[in-house]
């Protein structure tokens, strides 16, 4: 059982990350009496913090306006780890957070110990952050009302874009926010299709909160991250890919008949047909034939390949 003291800081945290909180419900997540909470409640307010209570069928507590939580207290431990974070945080894909990240992280170093700060700055120095791979960014605004949703139990409604480009609006009874290759899913209980979804954050707009809670349902797998790759590896389509490849068919089997069929043109030119999850995938594979080569199908093939042909002409060697 938690020690009064302790519980009281969980209380406090509590209300200050929840607009209000009923009776019973707050009382069940510190496992406490109503009558232990009400104490609990009492002792606060001789701490100085006000917290209003109403009371009745529908009676709770929230804490008041302007009460802040104390001053953040953490071990050697905790404070490398907060300062790891941060630094990690600025390399993430939330639009916006890079700047905050890296303001916060100095605040935080100023105010360690000088044993600390030299621990934080020894690892700072010997890490090299490697180049992430690219993924859409999201808007810190988004990923806050969200995962406040989620941690509220609280239903949301937004705009959701599909991958075709279908904008839709979309109830839901967010469950939790999954990070996968720098990109940002939220599982959710779907309202209006009456199953789970799991929705990418980039495609997701204006989500705004009921005021509606709910009891959370069972998710139909061991947890949220199972369910999105899952998710993930049941929406990919493979793209099959038409292309000229400007080398005899022997040679293109040779490099790449192993995922591919080559098919003779004339001597010097072959026709390729393959699969691929992805566009980048389909252009590294027609690039192992070592010849030039046109993409004819699909589009999004194509114009990737225009992409990267512009950028590879314009590269210049050093």
């Amino acid at each position: 059982m938690n020690t009064t003291g302790s519980r009281t800081l969980q209380l406090l945290s509590l209300l200050q990350t929840h607009r209000f909180w009923p009776g019973p419900e707050l009382a069940a997540r510190l496992e406490v009496s109503p009558r232990t909470l009400r104490r609990d409640i009492d002792r606060l307010r001789d701490l100085g913090y006000p917290v209003d209570a109403s009371r009745g069928v529908d009676g709770g507590y929230q804490l008041a306006a302007g009460a802040s939580l104390p001053p953040l207290v953490v071990d050697d431990e905790e404070a490398v780890a907060l300062a790891v974070g941060l630094r990690t945080a600025a390399q993430s894909g939330i639009a916006g957070i890079e700047d905050a990240s890296v303001r916060a992280l100095a605040k935080v170093v100023q105010v360690m110990p000088s044993r600390l700060r030299s621990r934080v700055d020894a690892l700072r120095s010997a890490t090299v952050a490697g180049a992430m791979r690219q993924g859409p960014s999201v808007d810190a605004g988004v990923l806050t009302v969200v995962a406040q949703a989620c941690r509220d139990e609280e239903r949301i409604h937004f705009v959701y874009v599909s991958r075709d480009g279908e904008r839709s609006d979309r109830h839901v009874e967010p469950h939790r926010l999954v990070s996968v290759e720098r990109r940002w899913y939220l599982v959710a209980y779907d309202l209006g299709r009456f199953d789970w979804r799991s929705f990418r954050l980039d495609r997701l707009a204006e989500p705004r909160t009921t005021g509606q809670r709910f009891r959370p349902r069972a998710l139909p797998a061991d947890d949220a991250a199972s369910y999105v790759s899952a998710s993930l590896g049941a929406a990919t389509e493979t793209l099959a890919v038409d292309a000229i490849v400007h080398a005899p068919v022997a040679q293109v089997e040779s490099a790449i008949g192993r995922w591919a069929t080559a098919e003779a043109v004339d001597a010097e030119t072959t026709r390729v047909h393959l699969s691929a999850d992805s566009a980048e995938w389909a252009l590294f594979g027609l690039a192992a034939a070592d010849a030039p080569f046109q993409v004819i199908a699909p589009p999004e093939v194509v114009e990737l390949a225009r992409v990267w042909g512009e950028r590879f002409s314009g590269a210049s060697i050093a």
